[in-house]
């Protein structure tokens, strides 16, 4: 408290971290939601409780708690550091918004289900899930006690956490379909790549808005805010540019270079080492000359001594 009074931004930096990952509690059940009315199936964890909590005849909020609460016990005792306010906000409100985002989904939008609409809710719901699970963990207030399972056994076994989320939600998966959970297209997906999919969210989303953040809490300045939004714009025009031009690439290594882009290819591939060629004779010229005029200037000094 002392620290937080000496330092006010650290106080700030605190309320944005939780702001942040309150957001990030709210969109993960929005994506989880999305998956549900997709009928495509839901993230392991929460199926598992869908199916225990329907078996008990309690709502999915209220057994999403206790299962939480019971798991937090596990978690306090191996590694009590990945507890936080982030915690609370997950186990506390994860499941809650999941019922309400459903009830809100099926007032707004009224059609009859097909496979175009489960496999866009499907898609949405696993990139939406995995996002606002990047977003709450990076903003470091401690995870939600499923989430910090992974991340506890990767640093006591000495393994990736990228495998140790893997073999975690395939156990949670087989454990729903145990329990008649709703087990779909999208838990087999969230099972082998949630992990490989927060982790590029991490690289390119949140880390760079935690960090814009926390830069703009030391000193808060509407210039830092039309910076930040600066940033984050052109990250995310980089980001689309150099996913569509790898895709294009992929896509031509597909269907194979035909002998004209081979040609042209070639044509490229030549001049660049042609003109390398070149920066390379110039900057060995140039060196040369920087050697004799050091070698000169170190004798006009000899003669003067």
């Amino acid at each position: 408290m002392i620290e937080e009074e000496t330092h006010p931004h650290k106080f700030f930096e605190r309320v944005i971290r939780s702001l942040v990952s309150l957001v990030g509690v709210a969109i993960l059940a929005l994506g989880a939601t999305l998956c549900k009315v997709g009928n495509v199936g839901l993230d392991p964890f929460t199926a598992i409780n869908i199916g225990i909590s329907d078996k008990l005849h309690l709502s999915l909020g209220v057994y999403q708690l206790l299962a939480n609460i019971v798991i937090i016990v596990l978690v306090l005792l191996l590694d009590r550091k990945k507890i936080g306010i982030g915690t609370v906000f997950n186990m506390v409100l994860a499941g809650f918004l999941i019922d309400w985002f459903s009830t809100l989904y099926s007032t707004i939008f009224h059609y009859q289900p097909t496979l175009l609409t489960s496999i866009v809710n499907g898609i949405l719901g696993l990139l939406v899930f995995t996002l606002g699970t990047s977003l709450y963990m990076t903003a470091d207030l401690g995870v939600a006690p499923y989430d910090a399972l992974a991340p506890i056994a990767s640093t006591r076994l000495k393994i990736r956490y990228l495998y140790c989320r893997i073999v975690q939600d395939i156990a949670f998966m087989i454990g729903a379909l145990i329990m008649g959970g709703p087990i779909g297209l999208a838990t087999i997906i969230i099972s082998f790549f949630a992990g490989p999919l927060i982790t590029f969210w991490d690289q390119h989303v949140s880390e760079k808005m935690i960090n814009q953040l926390v830069d703009f809490s030391k000193e808060p300045s509407g210039k830092k805010i039309g910076h930040g939004i600066d940033v984050a714009g052109k990250s995310t025009y980089n980001l689309v540019k150099g996913s569509y031009i790898h895709t294009v690439e992929i896509q031509k290594k597909l269907s194979h270079f035909s002998d004209q882009e081979l040609e042209q290819k070639t044509r490229q591939v030549r001049q660049t080492a042609t003109q390398a060629r070149r920066v390379l004779r110039t900057s060995f010229a140039q060196l040369l000359l920087l050697k004799k005029e050091q070698n000169r200037r170190k004798k006009s000094e000899d003669k003067q001594d």
